[in-house]
Protein backbone atom coordinates (compact mmCIF):
# COMPACT_ATOMS: atom_id res chain seq x y z
CA UNK A 1 0.00 0.00 0.00
CA UNK A 2 1.33 3.25 -0.98
CA UNK A 3 1.66 6.42 0.78
CA UNK A 4 -0.09 9.10 0.01
CA UNK A 5 1.36 11.76 -1.54
CA UNK A 6 3.27 13.20 1.27
CA UNK A 7 5.77 15.85 0.08
CA UNK A 8 9.39 15.67 0.40
CA UNK A 9 12.66 18.50 -0.18
CA UNK A 10 15.29 16.20 -1.24
CA UNK A 11 18.68 18.46 -1.08
CA UNK A 12 21.68 16.02 -2.90
CA UNK A 13 24.25 17.17 -4.76
CA UNK A 14 25.74 14.03 -5.85
CA UNK A 15 23.65 13.63 -9.82
CA UNK A 16 23.33 9.60 -9.86
CA UNK A 17 22.21 9.51 -6.00
CA UNK A 18 19.97 12.33 -6.20
CA UNK A 19 18.05 10.16 -9.23
CA UNK A 20 17.85 6.87 -7.75
CA UNK A 21 16.58 8.24 -4.75
CA UNK A 22 14.05 10.21 -6.68
CA UNK A 23 12.93 7.28 -8.67
CA UNK A 24 12.76 5.01 -5.79
CA UNK A 25 10.30 7.36 -3.41
CA UNK A 26 8.43 8.28 -6.29
CA UNK A 27 7.71 4.86 -7.29
CA UNK A 28 6.49 4.35 -3.21
CA UNK A 29 4.10 7.17 -3.43
CA UNK A 30 5.68 10.17 -2.44
CA UNK A 31 6.12 13.47 -4.14
CA UNK A 32 9.76 14.33 -4.78
CA UNK A 33 11.25 17.76 -5.43
CA UNK A 34 15.09 17.63 -5.82
CA UNK A 35 17.71 20.00 -5.56
CA UNK A 36 21.38 19.94 -6.23
CA UNK A 37 22.62 22.57 -3.33
CA UNK A 38 21.84 24.41 -0.12
CA UNK A 39 21.14 27.74 -1.63
CA UNK A 40 18.09 26.17 -4.10
CA UNK A 41 17.15 23.55 -1.49
CA UNK A 42 16.14 26.61 1.26
CA UNK A 43 14.29 28.57 -1.89
CA UNK A 44 12.66 25.16 -2.87
CA UNK A 45 11.47 25.09 0.77
CA UNK A 46 10.64 28.62 1.00
CA UNK A 47 8.53 28.32 -2.07
CA UNK A 48 6.39 25.19 -1.59
CA UNK A 49 5.08 23.40 1.54
CA UNK A 50 7.01 19.78 2.65
CA UNK A 51 5.59 17.10 4.78
CA UNK A 52 9.40 15.60 5.20
CA UNK A 53 12.97 16.90 3.86
CA UNK A 54 16.03 14.92 3.10
CA UNK A 55 19.24 16.82 3.55
CA UNK A 56 22.45 15.67 2.22
CA UNK A 57 25.81 16.95 4.88
CA UNK A 58 28.26 18.12 2.41
CA UNK A 59 27.04 20.34 0.06
CA UNK A 60 28.29 23.26 -2.35
CA UNK A 61 27.32 26.59 -1.18
CA UNK A 62 25.80 25.86 2.19
CA UNK A 63 25.97 22.85 3.80
CA UNK A 64 23.17 20.36 5.47
CA UNK A 65 23.41 22.13 9.10
CA UNK A 66 23.29 25.43 7.66
CA UNK A 67 20.26 24.82 5.32
CA UNK A 68 18.66 22.60 8.48
CA UNK A 69 19.12 25.68 10.93
CA UNK A 70 17.51 27.94 8.54
CA UNK A 71 14.83 25.46 7.56
CA UNK A 72 14.25 25.11 11.33
CA UNK A 73 13.52 29.04 11.63
CA UNK A 74 10.70 28.43 9.26
CA UNK A 75 9.07 25.35 10.28
CA UNK A 76 10.29 24.08 14.05
CA UNK A 77 8.22 20.61 12.99
CA UNK A 78 8.74 19.24 9.73
CA UNK A 79 10.67 16.37 10.22
CA UNK A 80 14.07 16.06 8.49
CA UNK A 81 16.51 13.17 7.93
CA UNK A 82 20.01 13.76 7.09
CA UNK A 83 22.06 12.14 4.48
CA UNK A 84 26.36 11.60 5.53
CA UNK A 85 29.22 9.76 4.05
CA UNK A 86 30.61 10.64 7.61
CA UNK A 87 29.60 8.76 11.14
CA UNK A 88 31.18 10.99 13.51
CA UNK A 89 29.73 11.63 16.94
CA UNK A 90 29.84 14.94 16.60
CA UNK A 91 28.21 15.73 13.41
CA UNK A 92 25.22 13.49 15.22
CA UNK A 93 25.00 16.04 18.05
CA UNK A 94 25.16 18.76 16.17
CA UNK A 95 22.54 17.24 13.94
CA UNK A 96 20.65 16.58 16.92
CA UNK A 97 21.20 19.79 18.71
CA UNK A 98 19.38 21.53 15.30
CA UNK A 99 16.76 19.43 16.07
CA UNK A 100 16.58 16.99 13.02
CA UNK A 101 15.24 13.95 13.24
CA UNK A 102 17.44 11.03 12.45
CA UNK A 103 20.72 10.34 10.45
CA UNK A 104 21.55 7.78 7.69
CA UNK A 105 24.96 7.21 7.03
CA UNK A 106 26.04 6.53 3.87
CA UNK A 107 25.93 3.78 1.61
CA UNK A 108 22.59 2.58 3.26
CA UNK A 109 19.94 0.46 2.06
CA UNK A 110 16.62 1.90 0.47
CA UNK A 111 13.95 0.19 1.88
CA UNK A 112 15.35 0.84 5.53
CA UNK A 113 15.20 4.55 4.73
CA UNK A 114 11.98 4.33 3.18
CA UNK A 115 10.82 2.66 6.50
CA UNK A 116 12.49 5.21 8.55
CA UNK A 117 10.89 8.07 6.57
CA UNK A 118 7.21 6.09 7.32
CA UNK A 119 8.11 5.53 10.88
CA UNK A 120 9.02 9.64 11.37
CA UNK A 121 5.97 10.25 9.41
CA UNK A 122 3.72 8.42 11.59
CA UNK A 123 5.23 10.03 15.13
CA UNK A 124 4.76 13.41 13.19
CA UNK A 125 1.28 12.27 12.42
CA UNK A 126 -0.72 10.56 15.04
CA UNK A 127 -4.21 10.66 13.65
CA UNK A 128 -2.73 8.57 10.93
CA UNK A 129 -4.54 5.18 10.40
CA UNK A 130 -2.92 2.79 12.56
CA UNK A 131 -1.04 0.28 10.41
CA UNK A 132 -2.06 -2.47 12.42
CA UNK A 133 -5.63 -2.08 11.22
CA UNK A 134 -4.55 -2.02 7.63
CA UNK A 135 -5.76 -5.06 4.97
CA UNK A 136 -3.52 -5.48 2.15
CA UNK A 137 -5.05 -7.30 -1.25
CA UNK A 138 -2.29 -9.56 -2.52
CA UNK A 139 -3.97 -11.05 -5.71
CA UNK A 140 -7.17 -12.90 -4.03
CA UNK A 141 -6.16 -12.98 -0.61
CA UNK A 142 -6.98 -9.92 1.80
CA UNK A 143 -4.70 -9.93 4.74
CA UNK A 144 -5.91 -7.92 7.76
CA UNK A 145 -3.17 -7.09 9.86
CA UNK A 146 -4.95 -6.62 13.35
CA UNK A 147 -6.48 -9.59 13.33
CA UNK A 148 -3.73 -11.38 11.84
CA UNK A 149 -5.66 -13.44 8.99
CA UNK A 150 -5.24 -14.32 5.35
CA UNK A 151 -8.77 -14.34 3.51
CA UNK A 152 -9.66 -16.11 0.18
CA UNK A 153 -13.22 -16.19 -0.70
CA UNK A 154 -15.03 -18.28 2.02
CA UNK A 155 -11.66 -19.26 3.25
CA UNK A 156 -9.53 -17.97 6.12
CA UNK A 157 -6.29 -18.51 7.92
CA UNK A 158 -5.00 -17.64 11.44
CA UNK A 159 -1.02 -16.19 11.03
CA UNK A 160 1.61 -16.58 14.15
CA UNK A 161 2.45 -13.03 15.03
CA UNK A 162 5.53 -13.40 13.84
CA UNK A 163 4.22 -14.69 10.46
CA UNK A 164 1.95 -11.31 10.62
CA UNK A 165 4.74 -9.13 11.43
CA UNK A 166 6.58 -10.26 8.63
CA UNK A 167 4.03 -10.34 5.97
CA UNK A 168 2.63 -6.70 7.15
CA UNK A 169 6.18 -5.56 6.65
CA UNK A 170 6.82 -7.45 2.86
CA UNK A 171 3.26 -6.39 1.79
CA UNK A 172 4.16 -2.56 3.09
CA UNK A 173 7.05 -2.45 0.06
CA UNK A 174 5.52 -5.22 -2.27
CA UNK A 175 7.44 -5.51 -5.06
CA UNK A 176 10.60 -4.03 -3.60
CA UNK A 177 13.85 -5.39 -1.26
CA UNK A 178 13.53 -5.42 2.25
CA UNK A 179 16.66 -5.85 3.83
CA UNK A 180 17.14 -8.91 5.98
CA UNK A 181 19.13 -7.07 8.76
CA UNK A 182 15.98 -4.55 9.05
CA UNK A 183 13.20 -7.67 9.33
CA UNK A 184 15.18 -9.46 11.78
CA UNK A 185 15.39 -6.24 14.04
CA UNK A 186 11.95 -5.32 13.32
CA UNK A 187 10.85 -8.04 14.41
CA UNK A 188 13.35 -9.79 16.62
CA UNK A 189 14.61 -6.95 17.66
CA UNK A 190 18.06 -8.05 16.91
CA UNK A 191 20.11 -9.73 14.49
CA UNK A 192 22.34 -12.80 14.76
CA UNK A 193 22.93 -15.83 12.64
CA UNK A 194 20.51 -18.03 14.27
CA UNK A 195 17.54 -15.40 14.16
CA UNK A 196 18.75 -15.46 10.15
CA UNK A 197 17.67 -19.19 10.27
CA UNK A 198 14.29 -18.24 12.26
CA UNK A 199 13.62 -15.67 9.59
CA UNK A 200 13.83 -18.32 6.56
CA UNK A 201 11.78 -20.63 8.72
CA UNK A 202 8.97 -18.09 8.79
CA UNK A 203 9.48 -17.20 4.99
CA UNK A 204 9.18 -20.63 3.69
CA UNK A 205 5.71 -20.71 5.99
CA UNK A 206 4.49 -17.60 4.72
CA UNK A 207 5.36 -19.46 1.01
CA UNK A 208 2.63 -22.18 2.05
CA UNK A 209 0.19 -19.71 3.33
CA UNK A 210 -0.06 -17.83 0.23
CA UNK A 211 0.40 -20.57 -2.48
CA UNK A 212 -2.99 -20.17 -3.01
CA UNK A 213 -2.74 -17.38 -5.48
CA UNK A 214 -0.06 -18.38 -8.36
CA UNK A 215 0.18 -14.03 -8.74
CA UNK A 216 2.26 -14.11 -5.86
CA UNK A 217 6.28 -14.85 -4.86
CA UNK A 218 8.29 -14.47 -1.81
CA UNK A 219 11.71 -14.44 -3.23
CA UNK A 220 15.07 -14.96 -1.10
CA UNK A 221 18.03 -12.65 -2.20
CA UNK A 222 21.12 -14.68 -0.71
CA UNK A 223 22.95 -11.91 1.69
CA UNK A 224 20.65 -8.98 0.91
CA UNK A 225 16.78 -9.58 1.58
CA UNK A 226 13.74 -10.56 1.03
CA UNK A 227 10.91 -9.35 -1.64
CA UNK A 228 7.03 -9.99 -1.99
CA UNK A 229 5.96 -9.81 -5.80
CA UNK A 230 2.59 -9.24 -6.68
CA UNK A 231 1.80 -9.63 -10.61
CA UNK A 232 -1.03 -6.93 -11.19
Amino acid sequence: MKDAKSKILLVEDDTNLGFLLLEFLESNGFDVKLYRDGISGLNGFRASDFDFCILDVMMPLMDGFTLAEKIREQDKNVPIIFLTARSMKEDKLKGFNIGIDDYVTKPFDEDELLFRIRSILKRANPDQIDQSKKIYDLGRIKFDVQNQELKIGKESKRLTSKESKILAILAESKNNIVNRDFLMTEVWGETDYFIGRSLDVFISKLRKHLQAEPKIKIETIPTVGVILSIEE
